[in-house]
């Protein structure tokens, strides 16, 4: 069996392509405003530094021998700066790895002069360093990194990033809910005229001129409909009066007039099933009104049963629990089953006996019962199956004998899906047609 493609919800594509959308301009904009906060932060980094080792530079060249390790010793412990000779051997390691670091270097040296050192680390030491001279002595400035110069670390701009994309998720909702809504008050209203509701009316004057035009061609398409539901079902009250009128004087003027007994036997039948015909276009053509109460399935099956049981032409058993309830419509379900003995009892019969045995049993399943309804007839081709729920269809050439007016598993298959359930067919493997009907169990 085929798998079905995964297919997303109008409300939930809109929002994924809406938070793409918002999530790349976020990320384009902090982007270009690290790009933008780089330059400045650069200079600014680079001109505190240079404040610094001029600072240092100025108070050690104007203090003696014995005073400049005063003045050293003063500045390491209050203000986490070192000055330390600067030996030849000293490994360093390079500050200039980036654009950012780059800047700065540059900046320093247009600062402090051409042959200014910047170093990450020296000796293993991490820090920010700064090559410098005073009076011809070379020393090795050292400070923080992070007390010279701070910027946004990986932390806050996640921080940021994070509240823009919380930010981007709760937007995507409300305008996808915006945009959805009047689609989605459309289906409710679509919905309520498949089930035979037709007073849903859509708002006319909403802003946005396309949604307007589609609600006021809903509107005027539920009226319509309005009114052909309304003159169909003048129309078939008309057609059931001013047909069995006729038959019924028929009647009367057979039993009256005709002496023949299978004369009068054989105009009977004929309106008899004239007049089933009548019931079964009537059925079909019901308006879809249907109230869902739960149903006792065993008394209404042993109901119908009765009303056609004849043990020389249908014998009918039934499996299913006295205690079983379905939701249903009590009449439609009863038409249901009358109609699927009433084809057995045509259809169905074996060749042997020429009696039509129907066996009904149940099963649950979750929320639903599956009702099956089997008899030990010839069957029904394969490839006709699907076409046996087509009003007037007749499969096969018994059928063409037969005094149905075609409507009888059409109107099955309508008044379950009236009731929300489904209708299927099948052959059973060791003879015979099985008819599966799906109803909601009651609660």
């Amino acid at each position: 069996m085929p798998r079905k493609p995964f297919a997303l919800s109008l409300f939930w594509r809109t929002f994924f392509l809406l938070a793409l959308l918002l999530a790349g301009g976020v990320f384009a904009w902090v982007q270009t405003l690290r790009a933008l906060e780089l330059e400045p932060r650069a200079v600014q980094a680079a001109q505190q530094i240079a404040s610094l080792v001029n600072l240092s530079r100025a108070a050690l060249r104007y203090s003696d021998n014995i005073n400049r390790v005063t003045v050293m010793k003063a500045m390491t412990d209050q203000e986490s700066v070192r000055l330390l000779p600067r030996e030849p051997g000293d490994r360093y390691e390079p500050f200039e790895v980036d654009r950012f670091t780059r800047r700065i270097g540059q900046e320093l040296r247009t600062k402090l002069g051409p042959d200014t050192l910047v170093a990450s680390s020296v000796n293993g030491v991490p820090g920010l360093w700064v090559g410098l001279s005073i009076e011809r002595d070379p020393y090795w400035l050292r400070a923080e990194a992070t007390r010279v110069f701070t910027s946004a670390g990986g932390g806050t701009w996640f921080s940021w990033v994070s509240i823009a994309i919380i930010a981007t998720g709760f937007g995507s909702v409300a305008i996808a809910r915006l945009i959805n809504r009047p689609l989605r008050e459309l289906s409710f209203a679509a919905s309520r005229i498949r089930e035979g509701e037709f007073d849903s009316r859509l708002d006319e004057n909403t802003l946005t001129s396309e949604i307007r035009e589609v609600n006021r061609g809903f509107n005027r398409m539920a009226r319509e409909l309005a009114k052909v539901e309304e003159d169909r079902a003048v129309m078939l009250a008309g057609i059931s009066h001013d047909l069995r009128t006729p038959l019924a004087r028929l009647r009367l003027e057979a039993e009256m007039s005709v002496h023949d007994e299978e004369a009068r036997r054989a105009m009977a039948m004929d309106i008899d099933q004239l007049d089933a015909i009548i019931d079964k276009f009537m059925d079909y053509a019901r308006p879809g009104e249907v109230e869902l109460v739960p149903v006792l399935l065993a008394k209404l099956i042993d109901r119908e049963a009765a009303a056609i049981r004849d043990p020389s032409v249908i014998r009918i058993t039934s499996r299913v629990a006295i205690d079983l309830m379905v939701m249903a419509d009590d009449v439609e379900l009863g038409r249901v089953f009358g109609n699927l003995f009433e084809n057995a009892r045509r259809y169905g019969r074996t060749t042997e006996t020429g009696v039509a045995v129907v066996e009904v049993s149940y099963a649950r399943t979750g929320p639903w019962v599956i009702v099956n309804v089997r008899d030990h007839g010839p069957g029904v081709p394969p490839e006709k199956l699907a076409q046996l729920t087509t009003p007037f269809y007749r499969g096969d050439a018994a059928r063409t004998a037969a005094t149905g007016a075609g409507l009888g598993l059409a109107i099955v298959e309508k008044a379950l899906q009236r009731m929300g359930g489904s209708f299927e067919l099948q052959n059973a493997d060791s003879g015979g047609l099985v008819a599966r009907l799906r109803l909601r169990r009651a609660a």
